[in-house]
């Protein structure tokens, strides 16, 4: 069957695509490391070795395995591999404590891990907390060799028929408020990514530049269309500005997800326009808040579409704000995908009208079938509304406007509540954003004798400029509400950031709340 066959079918799987891609055009480019480079034959070859090694050593379909490395063809092609032979993945972050990788390999129940050195090495201290069998992609002691490991080139797995609800990944939460949970998605789940690929432009032409980690769902939402579609992905171990920049220039990149702390890198280079990037046809946004000043920024400078995704890895709704359709609603993260069903509820759990402010829940056909091996935490991120429809809970705060786009406040746990009153930080960031000095901010709410909690604001400088962190504390006062003012603020050389991008507000809260004294 031809990939256009297939995609015209209401399921399919990633493995599928990628097998008629290497029937169809065997000899196109489908990964690229640095100077290496995977056609789709060999990358349905490598996936055939691995599902065919995991049946060897007694995988069963629905089972799992893990992966925790830097990015490369060996991770793409084990991960992939895996699926084909029905097998789920745990793709895992390196930059996690070794007490919590090791908690997160064991409840995924994965028989073995794929890492590097890097991560044997991180473990070392866990290790006897750990029984799955280690396979070193990179070729290092870390494990049994990627390459020996592999069963003999032209082997085959047994066939295995993939069923839509059996999971395709589970996806652990970065735990920064708790121990992380394990979002099991489903192969129907993503076959809706693939679905919505050509309305973002991938094709068997695409181009895609992969410079976000693989366990990030952020990643996959770019990666999974990017195949499916029988492109190009080029494949970043780490970012680094320049080396995007150059990467994308040589290889005429067409499409990127990025981040928004790395668009501000991206536009804050001093060279950036300088390189070539005419061939964009679309860049991608997800995974944090993303000012409309940038937006706009990039939208100037920067060939091609934006769109901004908003959602969460659980699924249950995504809102798209296609930025150069809509240059009015940069403050907004868009409407509902089609076909979303998004509402906002107040803290009875009860619908509020379009203009009033509540918390964002969504039903959609891409969600999460629960947390893995955690039915009490998944009963707890769902809401139904009174006909029993079933909806996940965002923990995001936003209001609708007239025309439908949503604009989000803040984290539900991050609204600062003082004096009876409740602050949303984004207001306040926007506010100090707005000095000519100030590149980023973040505010918290610490404890307070007299408020009960009461902002804090901690600020990063944009290069060269200077100014006292009172004097700036008052230039915001003057401009914000009597209940909003900020009880202090403190300049840092930079904010504290998961692999991802996110701003750790939990540690900023952690490590300054001593800053207020009432």
């Amino acid at each position: 069957m031809s990939p256009a066959d297939l995609l015209a079918q209401p399921f399919g799987t990633l493995p599928a695509l990628i097998a008629a891609h290497a029937a169809e055009r065997p000899d196109h480019v489908a990964l690229i490391q640095g100077e290496r480079k995977v056609t789709y034959g060999g990358l349905d070859a490598l996936m055939d070795r691995v599902a065919a090694g995991l049946q060897r050593d007694g995988a069963e379909p629905g089972g799992a395995v893990a992966a925790c490395a830097l990015t490369s063809i060996e991770y793409v092609a084990a991960f992939l591999g895996a699926l084909r032979a029905g097998v789920a993945m745990a793709p895992l972050a390196p930059s996690s404590t070794p007490e919590s990788l090791a908690g997160m390999i064991a409840d995924s129940g994965a028989s073995l891990l794929f890492l590097d050195q890097g991560v044997s090495e991180q473990l070392e201290g866990v290790s006897g907390q750990i029984s799955a069998r280690p396979v070193a992609l990179d070729g290092s002691d870390a494990g049994e060799a990627f390459e020996a490991w592999l069963p003999p080139a032209g082997s085959k797995p047994e066939p295995v028929e993939i069923q839509p609800d059996w999971p395709f990944n589970i996806i652990y939460s970065s735990g920064t408020t708790g121990a992380p949970k394990g979002i099991v998605q489903s192969h129907a789940m993503r076959w809706q990514h693939v679905g919505r690929g050509p309305a973002g432009g991938y094709g068997p032409d695409a181009v895609t530049m992969i410079s976000t980690p693989l366990y990030s769902n952020t990643t996959l939402v770019c990666l999974i269309p990017t195949l499916a579609g029988g492109g190009t992905a080029v494949l970043m171990e780490k970012f680094d500005v320049v080396r995007f920049l150059e990467l994308a220039e040589r290889h005429r990149a067409t499409h990127a997800m990025l981040v928004p702390v790395q668009y501000r890198r991206l536009m804050e280079h001093a060279d950036f326009d300088r390189f070539d990037l005419s061939s964009f046809r679309m860049k991608f946004a997800t995974s944090a808040p993303f000012s409309a000043a940038l937006k706009a920024d990039v939208l100037k400078r920067w060939p091609g579409g934006l769109i901004e995704y908003f959602g969460m890895t659980e699924g249950g709704g995504t809102f798209i704000l296609a930025a150069h359709e809509h240059p009015d609603k940069l403050h907004t993260v868009g409407r509902p995908a089609p076909g979303h069903d998004i509402r906002l509820i107040d803290e009875e759990g009860r619908e509020v009208p379009v203009g009033e402010i509540g918390e964002v829940v969504g039903h959609s056909p891409a969600m999460m079938n629960g947390y893995h091996n955690q039915p009490g935490k998944t009963a707890d991120a769902e809401w139904r509304d009174a006909s029993g429809k079933r909806f996940i809970r965002t923990g995001d705060v936003g209001r609708f406007d007239a025309e439908g786009f949503l604009t989000l406040m803040d984290r539900k746990k991050d609204m600062i509540i003082s004096g009876g009153f409740n602050i949303y930080p984004s207001d306040l960031e926007a506010v100090v954003a707005g000095h000519e000095a100030v590149a980023e901010a973040a505010v918290v709410g610490a404890p307070s004798n007299r408020w009960g909690e009461t902002p804090i604001a901690l600020v990063v400088l944009r290069d060269g400029a200077a100014i006292e962190a009172e004097a700036l504390r008052a230039w915001a006062n003057e401009r914000l509400g009597k209940t909003q003012r900020l009880a202090a603020l403190e300049i840092l050389p930079s904010l504290p950031r998961s692999a991802i991008g996110k701003v750790l507000k939990r540690e900023l809260r952690d490590q300054y709340a001593h800053l207020v004294r009432d």
